[in-house]
């Protein structure tokens, strides 16, 4: 099969947590288990399934040190404790972004087990994503003796003020008081020590760690990459003395340029960025091919109807590269936020507008306990038939080639009668790829609402349609002058969904 992931416009992506599944598979196999022990089943649910991204976390090697933080932190203990009761120390494994070197743990399989599951994936269209952690390193990162001066050190007297900020480490061979790494709105990460990006020479060496990630994967998810930018660095580090060994403190873009370094080298990589604060577009303009949709995640669970669809009136190219999820690592499970007639509203839309479609492990199945990502096991707990039947349904129309490489317009609801604005809960948009077609229809919202939507797609008129519903049985049948025209009426449920295959009728 052809390598799938670098045609695909609006892909889907499966995000696993390596460590979990490593420990899932070992205790399947009575053995200690490898990237090897992978099985192709689950490797070919996902070509079935049409997943063009494998998202790996948890895949590069994390120190003793930053581990011995993670499992010493009474704070971090209690809140794993309240999802996994019998918690063990050796279940503690540490922060997977408190890296220490990017490569792939001996017991493993190392590197090579690597290449040889990449090649598995590459033989089914899917495409290998890895984690690249621009900001920080782990405590122990052998930079710390070798280059201690690629670190942002302190004073006394900011170690003092801010404890939660600073800590007393040995670098290059001696005491040094050195930053942990953070952004400008919480306390440090006491797990990692802060990069300089005012200096060229670290971010040269940052690129260098790109270009091998590069070489051993198809693709990067880049964690808290805005924390890099020029600005937000500057705002975050204002306080801090100037770079160690008298160096210039001028702060220099960094991705742009790194970007196209590994481009140059390796054609058709994707970059993905977990950015907030509204620097999604700022860093789509950096290179990156997909930034988190958090503001989209965020309105779906405020359930304003009216919010998600001024959100989705975004520019075309803002929203082809934008990614959208209802979980993931860092957030709730699902299941557990969305109740299952919310849940299923906003999936619809979440993975059906235009941009990358990122699922998490366990999604599909209702998991409601979402893991610490400092522990390396998870607890059973009863999956849910119903959701997993929902999904069954939607994910086929995920994997439609129009909805992968379509034409995606957004159409405006009018009211079905003077003072009815219901309409402003509605959500109704339209794939269309030559004569394939999907009309999907969402009233996002707990009341029942009513709407009429002129659907002005070419080749409609003179032509009568069957509206078949993918996702439950509703069947209908219109003509496509009135759809262009007066339009199609919807009345639909509170948080009623429809996703229509509009098939031409024979009759």
């Amino acid at each position: 099969m052809s390598a799938r992931w670098h045609s695909v416009r609006h892909p889907a992506l499966l995000q696993i947590n390596t460590r979990i599944a490593i420990e899932e598979r070992s205790r399947a196999l009575g053995r200690p288990a490898t990237l090897d022990d992978l099985p192709d089943g689950a490797l070919d649910a996902m070509a079935e399934a049409r997943i063009a991204w494998l998202y790996m976390l948890g895949v590069w090697r994390t120190g003793p040190a930053s581990q011995k933080v993670s499992r010493e932190s009474r704070a971090l203990r209690e809140e794993i404790v309240q999802t996994l009761p019998d918690v063990r120390d050796e279940d503690i494994t540490g922060s997977p972004f408190a890296v220490r070197a990017y490569r792939v743990r001996e017991e493993w399989g190392g590197d090579d087990a690597l290449a040889r599951l990449r090649r598995r994936l590459a033989d089914r269209g899917i495409g290998l994503v890895l984690d690249y952690v621009v900001n920080h390193v782990a405590l122990d990162h052998p930079w710390v003796d070798s280059h201690p001066e690629y670190f942002i050190h302190g004073t006394r007297e900011l170690l003092d003020r801010e404890p939660q900020n600073w800590v007393e480490h040995r670098a290059g061979g001696r005491p040094a008081i050195l930053a942990y790494g953070r952004d400008p709105y919480f306390p440090g990460w006491p797990d990692a020590l802060q990069l300089d990006y005012r200096r060229a020479d670290l971010r040269q060496a940052m690129t260098g760690e790109l270009v091998r990630v590069a070489g051993l994967c198809d693709a990067v998810r880049c964690d808290m990459a805005m924390l890099v930018q020029p600005d937000v660095f500057v705002r975050t580090w204002r306080d801090a003395p100037p770079p160690l060994g008298g160096a210039t403190a001028t702060i220099g873009p960094f991705w742009r340029g790194a970007i196209a370094r590994v481009r140059a080298l390796h054609p058709g990589f994707m970059f993905m960025a977990e950015v907030y604060w509204d620097l999604e577009w700022e860093l789509q303009q950096e290179g990156f091919d997909f930034t988190y949709d958090k503001r989209l995640y965020d309105r779906l669970r405020s359930g304003s109807g009216r919010a998600v669809r001024e959100h989705l009136l975004a520019t075309p190219e803002y929203q082809a590269h934008s990614t959208r999820f209802l979980e993931n690592h860092d957030e709730p499970r699902a299941a557990a936020v969305f109740p299952f007639d919310v849940h299923r509203a906003a999936a619809t839309v979440a993975f059906l507008v235009p941009g990358m479609r990122f699922f998490h492990e366990g999604q599909r199945e209702g998991r409601r306990v979402r893991v610490s990502m400092h522990v390396g096991r998870r607890p059973e707990e009863p999956l849910d038939p119903a959701i997993a039947a929902f999904y069954d349904r939607l994910l086929p129309c995920v994997g439609r080639s129009e909805v992968h490489d379509g034409q995606w317009n957004l159409w405006i609801c009018r009211p079905a009668w003077e003072g009815n604005r219901t309409c402003d809960d509605m959500i109704v948009f339209t794939w269309e790829q030559g004569e394939r077609r999907l009309l999907v229809a969402v009233n996002y919202s707990p009341r029942p609402g009513q709407c009429y939507v002129t659907i002005d797609l070419p080749r409609l008129a003179g032509q009568t349609f069957v509206l078949a519903d993918l996702l439950g049985d509703a069947r209908y049948e219109r003509g496509g002058d009135g759809l262009r025209t007066n339009g199609l009426y919807l009345d639909m449920p509170s948080w009623g969904y429809h996703v229509f295959e509009m098939r031409q009728s024979t009759a």
